[in-house]
């Protein structure tokens, strides 16, 4: 198995490119062990020394303290990758990281191979994520309905407000393209219609939202599952160098503070991948 490395802006963080799936769809933060109870593989990673851990589709992204070098902790964190998925853990437990859709009910077969889907597939790389890319996110092809003309794509970061373009353009070049959604918007999230995710949507609205838009940002509720809140930093939140403390001082303790059976409330933007529009990091 052979690991890539790829700075980023920050010295502080190294992104990691195993060469295979991390996560199915979306992106994932742990930014500190305690989030990491259900990721075998962000566990490990805290245990060696990183204090920040990120997954995406296909990276890695750790984050360590300003006074250790990464020379001193690379061979640790290569050797716990390749270990982990040597022993084929799941990356997490529950969460975000979820299944390839199935084959049958209410989630359609896609494909990602044929004429339609490399069409698509050649249109996202060459002419759609380089403009994601300039918006702070990225996009990802899930796969093609060829049933319904449905394409599932993966929109992170600023990527998420250029859904009804993308479609524009992929219908124009691809007639068999009826529409263009973003796979984590439009899977069921059960979690969202119980008294547990309204009350936590609740307070998204009127408590934490109206300040944040301030900002020119939003923190969108993603899923509740097993008592623990899924968001999603966007806008001007989006690789926000406070992101941390906004979390953690604001969003975490106000959520737990009027709805009692959340236990955590985890970031799941690829801050990473941003360009800080709104912050830098100290």
């Amino acid at each position: 198995m052979f690991i890539q490395t790829e700075e980023t802006r920050d010295p502080s963080t190294l992104k990691f490119l195993p060469g295979r799936e991390v996560l199915t769809e979306g992106s994932l933060n742990f930014n500190a062990p305690e989030d990491a109870r259900n990721s075998p593989l962000a566990q490990r990673l805290f245990d060696i020394g990183a204090v920040k851990v990120a997954f995406g589709h296909d990276h890695i992204t750790l984050t360590k303290d300003k006074g250790t070098q990464w020379k001193t902790l690379k061979p640790a964190i290569l050797g716990a990758i390749m270990d982990h998925f040597t022993t084929n853990e799941p990356v997490v437990t529950t969460g975000l990281a979820k299944a390839e859709p199935a084959q049958s009910g209410d989630m359609p077969a896609l494909v990602t191979n044929g004429e339609v889907a490399e069409q698509i597939a050649e249109l996202l790389d060459t002419r759609i994520r380089p403009v994601a890319k300039d918006q702070d996110g990225d996009v990802q092809l899930i796969g093609f309905d060829p049933n319904s003309g449905r394409v599932h794509l993966d929109l992170t970061g600023g990527a998420t407000r250029l859904l009804g373009g993308i479609q524009t353009m992929l219908r124009h070049y691809v007639p068999e393209v009826s529409e263009v959604v973003n796979q984590n918007d439009w899977t069921p999230k059960p979690g969202l219609d119980t008294d547990e995710g309204r009350a936590v949507q609740a307070v998204l609205d009127n408590e934490i939202n109206p300040g944040v838009a301030m900002h020119g940002g939003r923190i969108r509720l993603i899923d509740v599952i097993e008592h623990t809140a899924y968001i999603r930093l966007e806008g001007g939140c989006h690789g926000c160098g406070a992101a941390d403390v906004t979390l953690k001082q604001g969003v975490e303790v106000a959520i737990i503070e009027n709805v009692p059976t959340i236990i955590a409330v985890l970031d799941t933007t690829d801050h990473a991948e941003g360009k800080n529009p709104y912050y830098q990091p100290h």
